[in-house]
């Protein structure tokens, strides 16, 4: 996930299609998505070219587990899911490079 083209990605969680933007400056910003820039241990399970699994620990504020698909540089697939801060999350979302970061 190292290759993916940096910038400002839209995340969009199926089925409702809510929005969310986030910038991407190594490809691992998509890894935490709930649990945002915490300093969070993490664990590859698994990881190909195009595909990765990582568990990730945040100390205080619960778990994740993501899987990320790769289908090129500027689209991903994204399965998540975890406790944050005592509440249980499950999403699917897809992540597109739609510009520049603007911070």
């Amino acid at each position: 996930m190292d290759n993916l083209s940096p910038g400002n990605w839209e995340v969009r969680y199926r089925p409702d299609n809510t929005r969310d933007s986030v910038c991407v400056r190594t490809g691992r910003e998509l890894i935490q998505i709930r649990h945002g820039p915490l300093n969070c241990g993490q664990f590859v399970v698994e990881a190909t070219a195009d595909r990765a699994t990582i568990h990730y620990t945040c100390r205080g504020h619960g778990y994740g587990r993501t899987q990320l698909r790769r289908e090129n540089n500027r689209l991903v697939q994204i399965e998540s899911q975890g406790i944050f801060d005592g509440s249980p999350f499950q999403f699917s979302a897809e992540a597109r490079r739609v510009g520049s970061c603007t911070r």
